[in-house]
């Protein structure tokens, strides 16, 4: 398998943070469906509420990147890209992955 990780770093406009949460995870919900799509986190800077990081986990980059070229993409995200001030991507290649232990405290 050659599981990719893509990490979306984005700046909200301001005022705009629960609406972009909100759209995010509606977005979400209909992305998790598709081929290929293993995982996605929405996650917030605790130290600035307006930057966040998408990360997703993708079977592969081939499915990643049809996903990327979608008109359904660009359907989903509309809102999304509309409420934020800027944004970068990038993509991994995920080597390794390490879990806890079951039942350790974290």
């Amino acid at each position: 398998m050659n599981r990719v990780r893509t990490v979306l770093a984005m700046r909200t406009r301001e005022g705009c943070e629960e609406r972009f949460e909100a759209e995010w995870r509606a977005a979400a919900e209909e992305i998790r469906t598709l081929d290929g799509c293993l995982h996605q986190d929405l996650v917030r800077d605790a130290d600035d509420p307006r930057v966040y990081l998408v990360i997703s986990d993708w079977a592969d980059r081939e499915r990643l990147d049809a996903f990327g070229r979608s008109a359904h993409r660009d359907r989903l995200l509309r809102v999304v890209r509309e409420l934020r001030e800027s944004a970068e991507r990038h993509t991994y290649q995920v080597l390794h992955s390490v879990t806890g232990e079951p039942g350790e405290a974290r």
